[in-house]
């Protein structure tokens, strides 16, 4: 790799890690915030859904405009809304208003999230395209293993709003990178005029993809499983397992180990094997580690090594799947890609968002909702692996 290929890797990894971080860092104050604002824990744990549903949806509409505008005026855009946003979190006084403002702030950090793919999709495709994602990657690895712990360590002295003015500060930091460091990928001469009919013919030639949106769908399932551990591991490890707050974060950044390591794999076994073979046996992989660790807790095998173990076993295989899907979604659609990426994130925040729902109605503080969710996640989206990966041609050619 060349130094401006890392480069481009540092840089849309530490764009990209400003809406983790907003996640991450402040999960150790999920407890402390729901007694500080005398919150149940359910709408506690809505301030994590408003947040993936605004960081969905939103995409939607940061896809057209990187294609129209160019990929830098919308991320300049989305960093400014976060770091008001992320004030605002801070002053705010009641978990209704709380919930609001992390709304606003999943508008903003959606930025982050869809406009660096579309600059991959610029630069390169294939699997130079996966080793740049997987590079990226890896920087954004660094948020849930270092977030939850920074998180800890200004949340113990400061309190739970210091995250918020913590986060703030990092997405004006980011904004001063993306304004001199960044370099505009997309030329004047291939942007898209805004055409509400053009917008809405993209949108309806990727629904009528059953490649790219089987890929998002498995990719999206996988983070969904993620999403579901996000908004219940702070309860389980304080409340079920007793650890503080400073050693839940240094459990929790165990958690993304396993996706580290094996997402610095998936561009060279995509060389070697091909990207879908990959994705098929990646997919079968955490299928089984996650119904494996239903069948244990549901038989009564409440250990806490046991969970971190089968956590990380079941990550491992998502850091092959994730990247990997991420790209191929996108590889037949270039002209859109602004569109295309945004739409795939959509989606995907919108499957966490029903996951966090969908668990909470069930939770009550103990890991078997949790381990039941990853495994419906994990069953979900081996059934779409072998539809979409069997029967869509240009996918299948690969292999």
């Amino acid at each position: 790799m060349n130094l401006g290929f890392i480069k481009m890797a540092l840089i849309l990894g530490l764009l990209s890690c400003v809406g983790p971080f907003a996640i991450d860092m402040y999960l150790p104050a999920l407890p402390q915030i729901a007694a500080s604002l005398g919150a149940p824990v359910e709408l506690t744990q809505y301030t994590l859904m408003s947040f993936f549903i605004a960081f969905g949806v939103s995409q939607l509409f940061y896809g057209p405009a990187a294609d129209m505008f160019g990929r830098k005026p919308p991320l300049y855009f989305g960093l400014a809304l976060f770091a008001a946003a992320s004030i605002g979190c801070a002053l705010a006084t009641s978990i209704e208003w709380l919930i609001a403002l992390r709304f606003l702030q999943g508008i903003g950090a959606a930025a982050g999230m869809s406009i660096p793919r579309a600059v991959i999709r610029d630069c390169y495709t294939g699997t130079r395209a996966t080793r740049l994602m997987t590079t990226v990657m890896l920087v954004i690895s660094i948020s849930p293993m270092l977030a939850p712990l920074v998180g800890s360590l200004v949340i113990n002295p400061f309190g739970w709003q210091a995250v918020f003015w913590a986060v703030g500060l990092a997405a004006i930091l980011a904004l001063a990178l993306a304004f001199w460091s960044l370099p505009e990928t997309l030329a004047e001469q291939q942007r898209v005029p805004f055409r509400f009919s053009a917008m809405m013919r993209a949108f309806y030639t990727l629904f009528r993809d059953r490649g790219y949106m089987g890929l998002t769908a498995i990719g999206g399932l996988g983070m969904a499983s993620f999403f579901i551990f996000l908004s219940t591991s702070s309860f389980i490890y304080t409340g079920h397992y007793g650890l503080s707050s400073t050693e839940f974060s240094l459990a929790f950044s165990l958690n993304a180990v396993g996706f580290f390591i094996a997402s610095q794999f998936a561009a060279t076994l995509g060389e070697r094997v091909g990207q879908v073979v990959v994705v098929k046996a990646a997919i079968t992989g955490f299928a089984i580690s996650a119904s494996a660790m239903f069948v244990l807790f549901s038989l009564g095998a409440d250990s806490f090594p046991l969970l971190v173990v089968m956590l990380m076993i079941s990550n491992a295989f998502l850091g092959l799947v994730v990247p990997t899907t991420m790209v191929l979604s996108l590889e037949a659609h270039g002209p859109i890609a602004g569109t295309a990426a945004a739409l795939g994130g959509a989606l995907q925040m919108l499957l966490g968002a029903v996951g966090i729902v969908v668990v909470s109605l069930f939770f009550e503080g103990k890991p078997l909702p949790l381990v039941a969710g990853i495994m419906t996640c994990a069953l979900l989206s081996q059934c779409l692996s072998m539809m979409t990966l069997r029967t869509d041609p240009q996918l299948a050619g690969e292999n």
